[in-house]
């Protein structure tokens, strides 16, 4: 497959407006890839022997795990986006570079972000379970459903106070605490400023030829193919993205936010066989008195999905609407031709709906009885309101 991925933000005060950190993400997937959104409580394990089924491996459970709200692709364990009860927000991003990538089954990139998630309670301690489980159980294995595509990680984790990148390569990684804004896209992004970093990394680099042990070290220049010195002056989404975040640089906002990830030019609001498959956007105000909220689309197209708002309370009960129908567990790749289960949770159905109503009053000619059925405000209102659910 062509590498795409995802566009992911941050923006931390005094970039922002009010003392708010803004995170947004973009997941784009394959274009028929349906993404559910959905909680999982608090939990306490007391059973330590009993190993935690990951999407293709098991690991070693904890003894408790935050509550979490996900956006996950509906066929995996893991997710592409994602908060707890403690304002933590994780969304990942596929990259490639000079090592190469690993088909053996080991911890998806999706998998490590509701890791991270369910197990920390600030930002730099979810960077430090994803690093922790890396070296432990190593990322790898198919990323899509019935389909070949494989790729490393990087992260964005943000909380009431700071935002984290870590990028990675295979087990080595490098990690920049993020001051003011920034965005991470399908390419390493992590130069110079190197705040953390895996203890063998640069020795690796140096013994692969990457590194003559000399020069600054430049973590992207050395793990990937990229020439750092036109990084910021390209046509990438990387690139574009930064433009869109430094232009309201001072004032971004939660609607700025979505206002970016709507954006169709950038290619950031991506169309085609990888299409943006859902959105978040969550705001973390950095007063701990005040609530975070998290506003998820859980539908593709975010220039015509509503953004709906998720706030951490006692007692919620399952979000069914954004909820997919389960199936019997199967390998996504154990039967050729591998035929993917309709996977549509209710509003993923309800958004198609509209959308065709939409659509087809546009195109065709229509008779004068539905033609005044539509043209009542009431029809209007009940098809917005049907495909806008609120989670």
């Amino acid at each position: 497959m062509e590498p795409y991925s995802c566009d992911t933000f941050v923006a931390l005060p005094p970039a922002t407006f009010g003392n708010r950190v803004i995170f947004g993400k973009n997941s784009d997937r394959l274009f028929d890839e349906v993404q559910e959104v959905i909680y999982f409580p608090a939990a306490v394990h007391n059973d330590l022997q009993k190993r935690l089924k990951c999407t293709y491996i098991e690991i070693d459970q904890v003894p408790e795990t935050c509550a979490v709200v996900l956006s996950r692709p509906a066929w995996l364990w893991g997710a592409e986006m994602g908060a707890n009860e403690h304002g933590v927000c994780i969304g990942n991003e596929a990259v490639w570079g000079r090592e190469d990538i690993s088909k053996e089954e080991a911890l998806l990139g999706m998998d490590l972000v509701r890791l991270g998630l369910e197990r920390a309670d600030t930002a730099e301690k979810a960077l430090d379970v994803i690093v922790d489980l890396l070296e432990k159980y190593g990322q790898g294995g198919n990323c899509a459903e019935g389909e070949e595509f494989s790729y490393y990680n990087s992260f964005l984790i943000a909380d009431r106070n700071e935002a984290w990148i870590l990028e990675t390569s295979g087990k080595y990684w490098a990690a920049e605490k993020v001051q003011g804004i920034r965005n991470i896209s399908n390419q390493l992004s992590i130069t110079t400023k190197i705040d953390r970093e895996h203890p063998n990394m640069r020795n690796y680099a140096k013994q692969k030829g990457w590194w003559d042990g000399e020069d600054d070290f430049d973590f992207t220049a050395a793990y990937s193919y990229m020439n750092t010195a036109s990084m910021m002056t390209s046509s990438s989404r990387y690139c574009q993205g930064y433009k869109l975040l430094n232009k309201h640089k001072g004032d971004i906002t939660f609607e700025t936010m979505m206002e970016i990830l709507r954006d169709e030019p950038s290619g950031i609001n991506m169309k085609g066989e990888f299409l943006t498959t859902s959105s978040m956007v969550s705001v973390l105000p950095q007063d701990s008195s005040l609530p975070c909220i998290h506003f998820f689309t859980g539908t593709p197209h975010p220039e015509r999905s509503v953004f709906k708002p998720f706030i951490f309370v006692p007692h919620i009960s399952q979000l069914l609407d954004t909820k997919s129908p389960t199936f019997d567990l199967e390998r996504p790749m154990a039967k050729k031709p591998y035929v993917k289960p309709d996977r549509r949770h209710p509003l993923y159905q309800k958004h198609q709906q509209a959308w065709e109503v939409i659509s087809n009053t546009k195109n065709r000619k229509i008779t004068k009885p539905v033609e005044a059925r539509i043209n009542k405000p009431c029809y209007w209102i009940r098809i917005l309101l049907d495909s806008c659910m609120c989670i």
